[in-house]
């Protein structure tokens, strides 16, 4: 009489998290050297390296991310149409110093007082050239590093941060360090709060339409 063979027990390794769309991916005792060869062969891509003194993160934007950062570029560059200013969409460039060991890609970034000092060139060197005016964070997950102390460290003079539906601007202090502040200098006369309600209709209204709202807007608070 044949005896029946009881099931083989299997243990199998715990399954790692799934990670969110937006979710950071942090690796540590990075060389520089491997930072600069993974921003060469990643290349123009939806793929962001955050690098600070050994600790490379990376992380995929999603499409919502990146619809809202390319809008609130759209009402920075109407902000500056309407207001005459000269300036210099920077887009999502990659900004580093290798004698700091850091170096991040904002979502979006302004170059306006600086803007002559830049313009036509075909790479930035921070050891010699300004660094962008304006940086944009849309903070859809946040990340595992200290993005705002790279950019206090790149010397960044301000930076908006929209997160939650709020929208925060820093400026560089002449400590290092940002402060809150409760309108920007590049466009004294615009409320956060105001400018914050464009951001939110994004995912209600066509762009068309809210870039016509928009300028009205902006003249009215300019009047």
């Amino acid at each position: 009489m044949s005896v029946a063979t009881p099931p083989i027990a299997l243990s199998l390794p715990p399954q790692p998290p799934a990670r969110q769309p937006d979710g950071p991916m942090l690796l540590t005792g990075i060389r520089w050297q491997t930072y600069e060869a993974l921003l060469a062969d990643i290349g123009e891509s939806h793929i962001r390296l955050t690098f600070d003194r050994g600790k490379l993160e990376i992380m995929v934007h999603s499409f919502g991310h990146d619809v809202t950062a390319e809008w609130i570029g759209n009402l920075v560059e109407i902000l500056a149409e309407e207001g005459n200013i000269p300036h210099l969409n920077a887009g999502s460039t990659t900004f580093q110093r290798e004698d700091l060991e850091r170096g991040l890609e904002p979502d979006k970034c302004f170059y306006f007082a600086n803007e002559s000092r830049v313009r036509g060139r075909k790479k930035i060197d921070l050891t010699s050239d300004p660094p962008p005016d304006l940086a944009i964070e849309v903070d859809v997950t946040s990340s595992s590093l200290n993005r705002m102390g790279i950019y206090a460290a790149l010397k960044v003079p301000e930076v908006w941060r929209w997160r939650d539906g709020t929208l925060t601007v820093y400026r560089l202090q002449a400590d290092g360090t940002y402060a809150i502040v409760q309108a920007s200098p590049l466009f004294p006369t615009i409320p956060l709060a105001g400018l914050a309600e464009f951001v939110k209709q994004v995912n209600e209204v066509d762009q068309l339409t809210l870039k016509r709202a928009f300028r009205t807007w902006v003249r009215q608070q300019s009047a």
